[in-house]
């Protein structure tokens, strides 16, 4: 096991990753930007580091620093967080070639399940269903000739990168010339990767992905399921864990699906195989070679430290449990709180005047606030995720409504009531929502 980890992110996640350390006996390394001096997560490191200014560009995304300071501090590992660098195959080469193990399934793998289109092949290889759609588009005319293929409405994907980027629906020709344009524009700038394809789009689908983890012995494990339809421009704002409305027939065939896909790539570690579900038919949409900010619901359904084990397999640490073993007999919601207004969606900065976390049985707040602490424009928005865990969804989401009535938030506008209008909302209730939601509740 390793004796000294350097987590290569901030905030949240890098908080909750120094509590697992710590949990096992190891030594844990910060870094912070100068915008990022008083942090909770440079605090609680046995160690902290300022690795340069406050654009992500000049520190958590400074490879070079970020690998020297591992190497100079002794730490035999580094813990990517997710998001920042956390599914950059160049940083995983570059910790490899400095002895140094990077959390993650390798470079390789990064390589491949990065760009989305080769791993659109190694998914048909595996024999995980996929929607109709193209190679990499040459140019607009190439991508006129594959729409016409494809048939409309069909949307344009950045083969590089996450987190709602580079993603255009395009309903009818005439709108295909300029997405093509803004997609290969917002990719270059986003991932110094203008590469771009197309899928067929499909309508009023549900996003479910599957959690999985797997050991250097070849073992893979599905540790549930999860919903992640609620989101706005892409951007997920509500999981849970299981997901409503699923067939245990069809979560069956989707867990097989992402077992049978992770060992096609040779998968070591955590990550998440993502499915959009259509009437009865589910297909492959992209894998997340990396801990995901929704790791939280499935941990508080299966019992398992997602972030322990993904730290434990890297190390080569044998799984010593087996899939009979997974319980998902509970169920758990999360909802991000960003720092955000409620109706116009505009980023919000400030002090954090006030703070009050909700408490009780099954609930759980992970984020580095505290009171006092500042919010700079520096970085996402994602300021926690509130979750909670019941017996039953409806319980589940009686309590959900319960401590977002106990959340208090001072001094940052923040999206607490946003999240109240969806546990109030009949079709979120019933759980029969797709992708759409947002429009119909917002």
């Amino acid at each position: 096991m390793f004796s000294k980890i350097l987590i290569a992110n901030r905030g949240e996640v890098a908080v909750r990753v120094i509590r697992a350390c710590k949990e096992m006996g190891i030594k844990t390394v910060a870094i912070y930007s100068d915008a990022d001096a008083t942090a909770l997560h440079a605090e609680m490191g046995d160690e902290s580091y300022c690795i340069g200014g406050p654009l992500v560009k000049d520190s958590y995304l400074n490879m070079d620093a970020i690998v020297t300071l591992a190497k100079k501090v002794g730490a035999e590992a580094i813990h990517p967080g997710y998001g920042m660098l956390s599914e950059n195959p160049e940083f995983a080469l570059l910790c490899e070639e400095n002895d140094i193990v990077l959390i993650s399934p390798g470079s390789e793998v990064m390589r491949l399940m990065g760009q989305k289109e080769m791993a659109r092949e190694i998914a048909v290889k595996a024999g995980v269903p996929v929607t109709p759609g193209s190679p990499i588009l040459r140019d607009i005319n190439d991508a006129e000739s594959w729409a016409e293929k494809i048939g409309y409405p069909v949307i344009l994907k950045a083969r590089a990168g996450g987190g709602g980027k580079g993603i255009r629906i395009v309903r009818e020709k005439s709108e295909l010339s300029s997405s093509f344009d803004q997609v290969k524009k917002e990719a270059g700038s986003s991932f110094a990767d203008d590469a771009i394809f197309m899928e067929k789009f499909l309508e009023n689908v549900k996003h479910v992905e599957v959690q999985i983890i797997a050991d250097k012995a070849g073992k893979v494990i599905a540790l549930g399921d999860r919903d992640c339809s609620v989101q706005r421009k892409n951007q997920k704002l509500i999981e849970e864990c299981p997901a409503p409305v699923l067939s245990d027939e069809m979560r069956e065939k989707m867990y097989k699906a992402a077992i049978s896909l992770a060992k096609e790539c040779g998968y070591v570690t955590v990550g998440t195989v993502e499915f959009l579900v259509h009437k009865d038919e589910f297909y492959f949409m992209e894998m997340n070679t990396r801990l995901q900010v929704e790791h939280s619901v499935t941990e508080m359904v299966c019992g398992i430290d997602i972030v322990e084990w993904q730290i434990r397999t890297a190390a080569g640490v044998e799984l010593p449990f087996d899939q009979k073993d997974i319980s998902h007999k509970r169920h758990a919601i999360e909802c991000r709180i960003c720092a955000e207004n409620s109706k116009s969606f505009a980023p919000s900065t400030g002090k954090v005047e006030l703070l009050h976390i909700p408490g009780g049985v099954d609930v759980r707040f992970d984020s580095a606030l505290y009171q006092s602490y500042e919010v700079t424009p520096f970085y996402d928005s994602m300021l926690g995720k509130l979750i909670v865990c019941s017996d039953t969804r409806d319980g589940a989401i009686r309590k959900m409504k319960s401590a977002l009535s106990e959340f208090v938030l001072v001094g940052v506008d923040n999206n607490r009531d946003m999240h109240m209008k969806f546990m109030d909302n009949v079709r979120f209730v019933v759980g029969n929502y797709d992708t759409g939601i947002c429009q119909k509740v917002l």
